[in-house]
């Protein structure tokens, strides 16, 4: 999937979009998809995923199946943290 970081709304200084690919391609990253339709035909998801250096961040974004938008992104609480881990020890 390709991403799109053109007019982002967030600081491309302090998550690099390199870690914005690894969190989303996290083979156990965790996607949540919202309850409410939206007009435009692309989902909007919220993500929990982890980067190779071991970053924990939280995503929103969008896709319609080709492209990924990402709406918004910071690193997770503890809380998410923690729901990811619980998640992850699911998996292995």
């Amino acid at each position: 999937m390709e991403l799109d970081l053109i007019d982002v709304q967030f600081d491309l200084r302090n998550i690099k979009p390199r870690e914005l690919e690894e969190a989303l391609e996290d083979p156990f990253s965790v996607r949540f998809l919202p309850d409410n339709e939206r007009s435009d035909g692309a989902s909007r998801y919220y993500a929990l995923g982890r980067t190779v250096a071991d970053r924990y961040l939280f995503l929103s974004f969008t896709t319609d199946g080709k492209t990924a938008r990402v709406v918004a992104s910071r690193d997770m609480s503890e809380a998410e943290q923690k729901f990811y881990d619980r998640k992850y020890a699911e998996f292995r």
